[in-house]
């Protein structure tokens, strides 16, 4: 897909890996709506990348109606949405709150398919957009302390693939980038911070570059760092052993 001169929607824009896709979109020719929840970082994004902010907190029942409506209202139209925005949890899976669990859910899955629901009707129209899906590496080989996050993501991925099957020939593309760490905020504000050696985190600019390849390139999947693809092929391939092995590394979340 050709970016100069495209509407980009990035949800979670005004920090982390969403402000590095900004950045990186803006370079590209592309106008930026940007999405945050805090005004002022949101609005500093945008300003950086001569773009237009929208507020809106995905936790609430009415902000992707009213977040597609002021994307729409920037532009006339959204020709590529990032769905970007998440939120973390680590620990104990018992210890998690009905209201944290709802709105993990909510933010990292249900917001991303109702706002891809309302924006998908015009790009298929104009036979043209993009879907670019961010995942994590958690959904697709689990990870202990971090199930209802898995989860999330997870469905993000069942949700691109079988969208990008029911859109073939409609010329609307889906792709999911797949992280494993990387180094922004995402893991003071989940309650733990990352403590593993191996993989070590990303930059996100790093993520951001990838990101704006898979759309300009149309590509299905990318893993980031590309290695960590071999996690989930012997998830499938020897689930005995990876299933030891990710005990055994998990074993300090579980005691911890």
């Amino acid at each position: 897909m050709e970016l100069g001169g495209a509407v980009v929607l990035v949800t979670g824009g005004s920090a982390g890996i969403g402000r590095a896709v900004c950045l990186e979109l803006a370079v590209a020719g592309a106008a930026v709506v940007v999405h945050g929840r805090d005004g002022r970082r949101t609005q500093d994004v945008a300003d950086q990348v001569n773009g237009v902010a929208v507020l809106a907190d995905l936790r609430q029942n009415d902000a992707v109606q009213a977040l597609a409506g002021q994307a729409l209202a920037a532009h006339g139209r959204v020709d590529v949405l990032v769905a970007n925005a998440g939120l973390g949890w680590s620990g104990p899976f018992v210890e998690m709150s009905d209201q944290e669990i709802a709105e993990l859910i909510t933010v990292d899955l249900v917001a991303t398919m109702r706002l891809a629901r309302l924006l998908l009707p015009g790009m298929v129209e104009r036979r043209t957009g993009c879907l670019l899906l961010v995942a994590s590496v958690a959904g697709r080989t689990g990870v202990a302390g971090e199930a209802v996050y898995a989860a999330a993501k997870a469905g993000l991925d069942a949700f691109a693939e079988s969208l990008r099957l029911e859109l073939t020939g409609r010329g609307v593309q889906v792709g999911v980038v797949v992280p494993a760490a990387v180094s922004t905020g995402f893991f003071d504000r989940r309650g733990r911070a990352y403590d593993r050696r191996v993989p070590r985190p990303v930059k996100p600019e790093t993520v951001a570059r990838a990101i704006v390849r898979a759309i300009e390139q149309d590509r299905a999947e990318t893993w980031i760092p590309r290695w960590i693809r071999l996690a989930a092929v012997v998830r499938v391939v020897f689930p005995g052993g990876y299933r030891r092995l990710a005990a055994r590394f998990g074993e300090s979340i579980r005691s911890g």
